[in-house]
């Protein structure tokens, strides 16, 4: 059954909020946006047609409020709601609560979240559908003593791994027996404060691994294509800071393999929308399966500057009921896509969070250069939030051409008044081991340091003195450092067009 989408919520923040906003925007579809009061001004509220104050800063009394999401998604008359990334966008039960309430939800099924949000029965369902998983326990270790017989059964080193959740959170690598008890304990109390869950499983750890995975689209009509791989092994505390496509690393007969063994998994759990099938591969070339991601992921740019497909366009489309418009033959993979996450964080002092305001910013701009970011001069960041400000992406002809982009676009970019991961981005795509394709998930530790960073201070001279001249005429600027006027009106002309409080 088809049913039409008019209005939709956008239930989030930042970035992925106004991106979200813009296809809207192409589609004839009118937008409501949520903030915090932390976040009135931000562009997000600015650009969509309606905007609600639905609390505080902290996530949990505001974009993790469950019952204020969906009192304003009625009280706007919105058709659907897209939970963008993060906050309850893998929430079984927020899924099946806009559901019920008679709104789309763009994305997934509540039951295929379920499944392969458990991280333990997505692996048995993965491994019935013939799709190879990492080694590891087949059952949550909740005692040091099961704990101990399952590492010893896989090997040592080993991972233990949050069986409910994901980002990195309940996760820590054992190298030892000694280890194991007070890693487990603090595995456990990450993963019940992150998701309300203390279950802990073990993986085997892999020797080298690299981090690929495939984003798919799915209909319920089951049609179902791949749009490609995407390489996301340059990662810090299991999190991705650059990822390309294609990988370097796949041949076309390993392509292939990949990516069906990608469908295949999502055949097995019956899914529908766009969807992120995450793999490991080994020193030795084998694939193993590691976790579906079943919302949009960060990275998607990547895939649709390689493809032309606007992910977000089709995740509406096949919430509303509309048969998926490509088939396999019709997907062309064009050139090379990469990625750089800017996050707001400190390269220098172990990628610690960074926060204070923009005081100057001077984007990138050029051929094939694109900036997915919410944020301006005057932005305030927040420890309250991912540190992720913006995206840079680049599209080449090849590889060569598209990492050339990605450095000419980094020098380009500057962030006055915090620390962000601009810096190592510059180290990781000018780095040997990286321009030849000889990196796995361990290039950070392996080659990343603060003296590593000191030749790229010398060569960011000019674009010091550009950014301090630029701050200079901010601060003599009428409108002052947060870009609007005393009247509420910003650089744009933009002024306040239904800014409301969610009531009780």
């Amino acid at each position: 059954m088809k049913r039409r989408i008019r209005k939709v919520l956008i239930a989030n923040r930042g970035e992925i909020a106004l991106r979200i906003i813009r296809t809207c925007k192409e589609m004839g579809i009118k937008t409501v946006a949520v903030y915090s009061e932390v976040d009135r001004l931000s562009c997000h509220v600015r650009q969509a047609d309606e905007a609600y104050l639905i609390g505080p800063a902290a996530p949990g009394e505001s974009y993790l409020s469950m019952d204020k999401l969906i009192q304003v998604a009625k009280k706007s008359r919105c058709d659907a709601l897209h939970p963008g990334y993060g906050f309850l966008s893998e929430n079984p039960e927020f899924a099946r609560l806009v559901e019920v309430n008679g709104i789309i939800f763009v994305g997934p099924s509540a039951t295929s979240i379920a499944a392969m949000g458990d991280k333990l029965q997505a692996r048995a369902m993965v491994m019935r559908a013939g799709v190879p998983i990492v080694p590891g326990s087949k059952a949550p270790v909740r005692t040091s003593s099961r704990a101990q017989v399952a590492a010893k059964r896989v090997g040592y080193p080993i991972l233990l791994k949050a069986a409910g959740g994901g980002g990195g959170k309940g996760m820590r690598i054992v190298s030892r027996e000694n280890q194991l008890l007070g890693a487990l304990r603090g595995a456990q109390r990450e993963a019940k404060g992150a998701f309300g869950d203390d279950r802990i499983y073990i993986e085997k750890v892999l020797s080298h691994p690299r981090h690929i995975e495939v984003q798919i689209l799915a209909d319920k009509y089951g049609n179902a294509v791949h749009l490609g791989e995407r390489e996301c092994s340059i990662q810090r505390r299991f999190q991705k800071v650059v990822e390309e496509s294609p990988s370097v690393y796949l041949d076309p007969e390993f392509r292939d393999n990949i990516t069906q063994a990608a469908l295949s998994v999502g055949k097995a759990c019956g899914y529908i929308n766009a969807g992120t099938v995450e793999f490991l591969m080994d020193h030795k070339r084998n694939f193993y399966f590691l976790e579906m991601n079943t919302r949009l992921q960060v990275e998607h740019p990547v895939t649709e500057m390689r493809t032309g497909i606007d992910i977000v366009q089709e995740q509406i489309l096949i919430a509303a009921g509309e048969q998926l418009r490509y088939k396999q033959a019709d997907i062309e993979l064009r050139g090379h896509a990469a990625e750089c996450r800017i996050y707001a964080e400190d390269p220098e002092n172990d990628f610690m969070p960074s926060t204070g305001r923009i005081e100057c910013l001077q984007q990138a701009q050029g051929s094939g250069v694109r900036i997915d970011s919410s944020i301006e001069e005057g932005t305030d960041i927040s420890y309250h939030y991912d540190p992720l400000i913006s995206k840079l992406i680049c599209w080449g002809q090849d590889r060569t051409h598209s990492l050339n982009r990605m450095n000419r676009a980094l020098r380009e970019y500057h962030i006055q008044g915090i620390k962000t991961t601009i810096p190592f981005c510059l180290f990781a795509v000018n780095h040997p081991a990286f321009r030849k394709g000889e990196y796995d998930t361990h290039f950070i530790p392996k080659y990343f340091s603060n003296e590593a960073l000191k030749e790229l201070d010398n060569d960011s001279e000019l674009g010091a003195v550009i950014s301090s001249v630029l701050l200079k005429a901010q601060n003599s600027s009428p409108l002052g450092s947060t870009g609007f006027s005393s009247d509420g009106a910003s650089h744009n002309g933009w002024k306040s067009r239904r800014l409301e409080q969610l009531s009780d």
